[in-house]
């Protein structure tokens, strides 16, 4: 990828088509604008220093997470707790990380076969599946059961505001969504890397529930806190990297077949998205994309809040949106586009695909896409299922875990969730990213120039 042709060949080893080696070959469509930047930001030596310093953190962590889990199961073993049930704690939790990642498959599915009325149904699903957490919470007794069930009640009663909210933008999030996906239709080998992705994360759930459960039966030591949000950082960390694994892979294949028609090979597109070389962007991606839309969700929510009734707020907030629109061009999740098809660092990479956007006019209309909020209510759903199945049991086994067993579960299928929809998500940041660099692509319909002129028309 890093060479001087823009002519590329995937090669797929070991697969057969028709009973002979499948290889394909295709040409990268890129933009006049951008012909001239395809070898520049991706060869030089402070990317390579950042890729490979991003991977050696991130399986450095790896290695530390696994002592610290491996010391504090052996803490809580010898700590004898007689109010800790071991049975009850790790056999509702492990029984919900394999139903999650059951519910991600069926619900990826139906994303992929039904994409507007999986929409529709995440709009309603994902609020009432959190207010039924929040009611589970409730009936446990504690401080931390009432805290965690009031901030399940106000994300369920945000998500339903949120619906209400976003009803106008609907028509189009189904037509981008619908459009997206078809071009990475559901086959064997495709799917068979995406449960292979679940699969790891089930197993990296079930290591990481003995540290989680260490710290639970020693629960009176003064750094419990403190290991819980180092297990809590881990386990983020470690389930973006598989997530934006996933996405660099699919995101290459539909930016081919909506680029040139052709199909990329599943199994290149998944080597190289697991390659040494892209590895540290994943890593550090899914670090820093993560933080960068956090922020700029806060920054734009302020902006909304604020609005223009008191000049010092409205200039405070003016001043949080530009940090957060520098911040989007560090890294964002359109720019590992780039990375899976060009191989450029995604710091590079982001900054170049939203210079594209903010020249084709697409600024507006990729601040009010609706991919990532619905991926972010799927995740939620996922994660409700999950907990109430986990955090049921717990009630009905034994009341001393429940909120420690549900809010665990909760974040579990969340995570599961969000990594089987790494995949719709990537075939949206392809379509976006295709359409940039050629908006006159015939390939792409008329979904986004239409949207573009009701976004003008409604500025006039």
């Amino acid at each position: 990828m890093g060479s001087n042709s823009m002519e590329i060949s995937i090669r797929e080893g070991g697969s057969r088509e028709n009973g002979r080696n499948n290889t394909i070959t295709r040409i990268n469509q890129v933009a006049p604008t951008q012909a001239d930047a395809v070898d520049l930001n991706h060869r030089g030596p402070s990317a390579n220093f950042a890729r490979r310093l991003a991977a050696v953190l991130f399986f450095a962590h790896l290695v530390a997470a696994a002592i610290l889990i491996i010391i504090l199961r052996v803490r809580g073993f010898l700590a004898r707790n007689p109010a800790f049930h071991a049975d009850h704690w790790y056999t509702p939790l492990l029984t919900s990380a394999a139903a999650s990642t059951l519910v991600a498959l069926l619900w990826l599915l139906f994303v992929l076969h039904r994409p507007a009325k999986a929409l529709k149904a995440s709009l309603w699903l994902s609020p009432s599946l959190a207010c039924a957490v929040a009611v589970l919470l409730l009936t446990d007794d504690g401080g931390y059961s009432l805290a965690f069930g009031v901030l399940a009640l106000a994300i369920a009663l945000v998500q339903s505001l949120y619906g209400c909210w976003i009803t106008r933008r609907l028509h189009h999030a189904y037509e981008i969504l619908s459009a997206s996906v078809a071009a990475v239709p559901p086959n064997l080998m495709l799917a068979k890397y995406v449960a292979l992705a679940l699969l790891t994360a089930f197993v990296y759930f079930s290591f990481w529930t003995l540290g989680a459960g260490g710290v639970a039966a020693n629960d009176d030591s003064r750094l419990a806190p403190l290991y819980v949000l180092l297990l809590l950082l881990s386990l983020a960390w470690t389930m973006q990297a598989v997530r934006y694994a996933v996405l660099v892979a699919v995101a290459q294949l539909a930016y081919t077949k909506f680029a040139s028609r052709t199909e990329a090979a599943v199994e290149a597109a998944f080597d190289a998205a697991t390659a040494k070389r892209v590895l540290g962007d994943v890593c550090y991606g899914s670090a820093v994309v993560p933080t960068v839309v956090a922020f700029r969700g806060m920054a734009q929510a302020m902006g909304l809040v604020v609005g223009d009734s008191d000049e010092f707020l409205f200039s405070c907030a003016s001043c949080f949106m530009g940090v957060a629109d520098r911040l989007v061009t560090s890294g964002n999740r359109w720019g590992f586009v780039y990375v899976g098809v060009h191989g450029k660092w995604l710091g590079n990479a982001s900054a170049e695909v939203w210079d594209m956007f903010i020249k084709q006019g697409m600024g507006q209309l990729i601040d009010l896409d609706l991919t990532g909020a619905f991926c972010f209510l799927c995740g939620v759903a996922g994660g409700g299922v999950s907990a109430l199945a986990a955090g049921c049991w717990s009630l009905a086994a034994h009341r001393g875990h429940v909120t420690d067993v549900t809010v665990y579960a909760f974040i579990i299928g969340y995570f599961t969730t969000r990594i089987a929809m790494a995949w719709p998500q990537a075939c949206v940041a392809a379509y976006h990213v295709v359409f940039a660099e050629n908006p006159q692509n015939d390939r792409l319909g008329s979904c986004i120039p239409e949207r573009l002129r009701q976004l003008r028309s409604s500025r006039v």
